[in-house]
């Protein structure tokens, strides 16, 4: 097992958007086993390739017993949409309702460069797009309201991990249903 340390809110990494893969190597299969692993031993739904400090666009999850990945993501969400608690490995213990869409179909590539589509609704559909959000430099508390925000940011300020310098909040480029303004 290769399990690294996890980023926490407030590092640089997280907020930088991703480079896409372009070369499918043993090291992306490498990166992909210590995504895994990480995420497993976290445990969490998923794991962003940011969030170990590796700046690819490249995600792993584990939802409902199937542990997979997704390499360069692009996804297409439905119009409907679920409101529900969400949580992320980056910001420990934290929770709150978060807006997503109820479904996504997302393409993308396994680590062999083979295509890929993954769909899903629920719990993986908010998965995908938690993870995705990651590679875009956009961490979940971005996509509430204001007051959960501020109910957000607080609780960082107050988490003992949450002693590092002032977080940034930066604007989705994804749809938010009207939520995050």
């Amino acid at each position: 097992m290769a399990i690294q340390p996890i980023r926490l809110f407030g590092d640089p990494v997280l907020r930088a958007t991703a480079q896409p893969v372009t070369t499918f190597d043993k090291e992306l299969r490498t990166l992909v086993k210590d995504l895994t692993d990480t995420m497993l031993d976290a445990p969490g739904a998923g794991l962003a390739a940011p969030q170990l400090g590796v700046s690819l666009r490249v995600f792993t999850y584990h939802v409902d017993g199937v542990t997979g990945h997704l390499i360069n993501p692009d996804l297409s969400l439905s119009e409907d949409e679920q409101d529900g608690p969400e949580g992320c490995l980056s910001l420990p213990g934290l929770r709150f309702d978060t807006k997503r869409a109820h479904g996504v179909v997302a393409k993308g590539f396994n680590m062999y460069g083979d295509p890929v589509t993954l769909e899903g609704t629920q719990l993986l559909a908010r998965c995908i797009q938690h993870e995705t959000d990651h590679l875009d430099g956009i961490i979940f508390i971005d996509r509430l309201d204001t007051e959960q925000r501020k109910a957000a940011l607080k609780a960082i300020r107050e988490a003992e991990w949450g002693t590092g310098p002032a977080p940034v909040v930066k604007v989705s480029p994804h749809g938010t249903f009207g939520a995050a303004r």
